[in-house]
């Protein structure tokens, strides 16, 4: 082996190790148990997302219908997410998620039966609301809580950094799982099985990250300074949520254009399985995120991670076979990570402390916002053009994703949230401010 190749493989195993102790240092703080609480308690969002479009498909006859189900479950969670946020800042998480995670336990066991019954459909359609709207938010939240306790320890940003990598990675999988379960119980009797299983994980793992100790960490804001701060964000906030909006455009019409692409080929049950894919890769590089340099700024980043998604996104348009559709999703699902690490991170670096919650669930909400609408206008566009129209579109959100990225200038909430540089003891090596651009 070449001197160069010795040393590029020491390089790359530092990159790992650091990456493995960065992690291993936010357990320490937030503890083992939490990232399991919170990745199951954020499952249910997933199964009933998928779930919805095959059970109301199955009781009603109609992919139409159950569309318009998964969409209106979408837009619930997307109008009332700000809300659970905004609330658990000024009340405290362990309330407010106690009550979200009972009502919503109830709500899915209510849009289960209600599919069961076969009800006209404004009446499915405004319990898939409920049901969306009642969700505790427990991926912003998590989040949050996660930024508030190596926050308490004078943690440095590049713990900070992991630990958003790692709740993104949890948001990856559980995109990744949660429609596995749906197949699951489709194929063992009905797909309602899997609302219950739902409901059974928001009541129980909800009911348990509500009253996790870590809960105590997340003091709430008092009211009247909060009311005060409220026009307060750095124009940073804005352009993330809209980046992160066109970036759920993305993934919705690709979405859109997998289904119809496979759909095309006479193999529709392969769509899941192209997500998987897609899912997989993207949790992988969401994970090695915390292995970049701390020179490689947030802003930095975030340019790399829209324009890799605007160029890896183009070749769907032309791909027309099952093995080419594999081979692009899962190189391009590398590129979808790093943008929502990323989104979040300067969410985080932007916002003032007392409204981290409430930033956060915003953020979520501007994904899935633009993902929901785009599943329904992208289906229709490939329906009429073929599965490259819908492909066209995505490219075309994240080329807008990518102009937002290089627009933006680096600002912070006034003496909110700088982090001076400091020693990472546990990482075992000086952290600048991964603010920088």
């Amino acid at each position: 082996m070449t001197e160069k190749a010795r040393c590029g493989r020491g390089v790359r195993g530092g990159r790992v190790r650091r990456a493995a102790g960065s992690y291993r240092a936010v357990l320490a703080v937030t503890g083992a148990a939490l990232p399991v609480i919170s990745f199951l308690g954020r499952l249910p969002v997933a199964v009933i997302q998928f779930g919805s479009v095959l059970l109301v498909g199955e009781t009603s006859g109609s992919l139409a219908t159950g569309g318009a189900v998964a969409c209106a479950l979408a837009l619930g969670q997307v109008t009332a997410g700000p809300f659970v946020g905004r609330l658990a800042d000024r009340r405290g998480q362990r309330p407010v998620v106690l009550a979200f995670a009972a009502l919503n336990a109830l709500a899915v066991a209510a849009c289960a039966l209600g599919a069961l019954l076969r009800p006209p459909t404004p009446v499915l359609l405004a319990l898939a609301v409920l049901a969306g709207a009642s969700v505790p938010g427990i991926g912003p939240l998590a989040r949050a809580r996660a930024v508030a306790l190596l926050r308490r320890e004078d943690a440095p940003p590049g713990l900070v950094n992991a630990a958003l990598s790692l709740e993104s990675t949890l948001d990856e999988l559980s995109f990744v799982l949660g429609p596995a379960l749906v197949g699951l119980a489709a194929v063992a009797g009905h797909p309602a099985y899997a609302f219950a299983l739902a409901a059974l994980l928001a009541a129980v793992c909800g009911t348990g990250f509500a009253l996790h100790p870590t809960a105590r960490a997340v003091a709430p804001a008092a009211a009247p300074r909060a009311r005060a701060a409220r026009s307060a964000l750095p124009r940073t906030v804005y352009a993330v949520r809209v980046g992160l909006v066109f970036l759920g455009v993305l993934l919705g019409a690709c979405g859109a254009g997998i289904a119809a692409l496979t759909e095309e080929l006479g193999a529709p049950g392969h769509a899941g399985l192209v997500y998987a894919a897609m899912g997989v890769m993207s949790a992988v590089t969401g994970l090695s995120t915390a292995a970049l340099p701390d020179r490689f700024g947030l802003y930095g980043r975030w340019r790399a991670a829209t324009a890799a998604a605007a160029l890896l996104s183009l070749p769907l348009v032309w791909t027309d076979s099952l093995a080419g559709l594999y081979a692009v999703v899962t190189v391009f699902g590398a590129a979808f990570a790093p943008n929502l690490v990323t989104g979040f991170a300067l969410t985080e670096r932007a916002v003032p402390r007392r409204r981290l919650a409430e930033g956060m669930t915003w953020a979520a909400s501007a994904f899935v916002g633009g993902q929901a609408v785009t599943l329904a206008v992208a289906g229709r566009l490939a329906e009429s053009h073929g599965p490259g129209a819908a492909f066209a579109l995505g490219s075309a959100a994240a080329a807008v994703a990518c102009a937002i990225a290089l627009a933006a200038r680096p600002e912070t909430a006034p003496g909110e949230n700088a982090v001076p540089a400091r020693v990472d003891r546990a990482a075992g090596a000086a952290t600048p401010d991964a603010g920088a651009p």
